[in-house]
């Protein structure tokens, strides 16, 4: 492995705790299998991953209203309400980032799958997310994880060398998109085996 000069941090399931669940577990009063049936049937992850792409939120909503119109006042919640789904920030990897900036060794970066239209409001919410050098938004690109658009994106900006970075995120399918290309990926899991995966490829935290 070359010496690391790069670390780039996914946001959501990593630095930021956010689910759809927490906003329709009211909703539904606690209603498990309610909830889940319409997490899994209607408001899906895959139809706000369209969002995340750069699909409008007036237009990816007003596509389901028109597909199940009974549930209409349930599907304009997701994104009316859509603050009530932040948990807040995970504060053990919080405290890792807040470890890699003091020590100011390495160029630091996120880049996220979120609406180009509710991540201002995510700024104005997690003060750390000032602590990046950069971050590269999904939806102000249109496009996201784990096409391998987006990683070019972000390598071509700040002309990161792949194989001097680091890249951690909680969903597999973008780590292995990133290690194709040459990024040293780390599947997240928790700050504890984090920290333990940067140690082991020479961190020093």
């Amino acid at each position: 492995m070359q010496t690391i000069d790069t670390i780039i941090f996914d946001l959501g399931g990593v630095l930021i705790d956010g689910d759809p669940k927490y906003l329709y577990r009211q909703v539904f009063d606690n209603d498990e299998q309610k909830m889940n049936w319409f997490l899994g049937t209607i408001c899906t992850n895959e139809w706000n991953l369209e969002q995340d792409a750069g699909r409008t939120l007036k237009e990816g909503t007003e596509l389901l209203v028109e597909q199940f119109p009974t549930y209409e006042a349930l599907i304009r919640m997701y994104y009316d309400q859509w603050t009530q789904m932040l948990g807040g920030p995970i504060s053990g990897t919080v405290a890792l980032l807040k470890q890699l900036k003091y020590r100011n060794v390495h160029t630091i970066y996120a880049l996220t799958n979120w609406s180009a239209e509710t991540f201002p409001q995510a700024l104005e919410r997690f003060d750390f997310l000032q602590d990046f050098a950069g971050i590269v938004v999904s939806g102000e690109e249109r496009t996201r994880k784990p096409f391998r658009k987006i990683y070019d994106i972000i390598l071509d900006r700040y002309q990161i060398i792949p194989e001097k970075a680091i890249f951690i995120d909680d969903n597999l399918e973008n780590v292995e998109t990133a290690t194709k290309i040459g990024l040293n990926g780390i599947h997240f899991k928790n700050a504890d085996q984090l920290r333990q995966h940067l140690i082991a490829m020479g961190i020093e935290l």
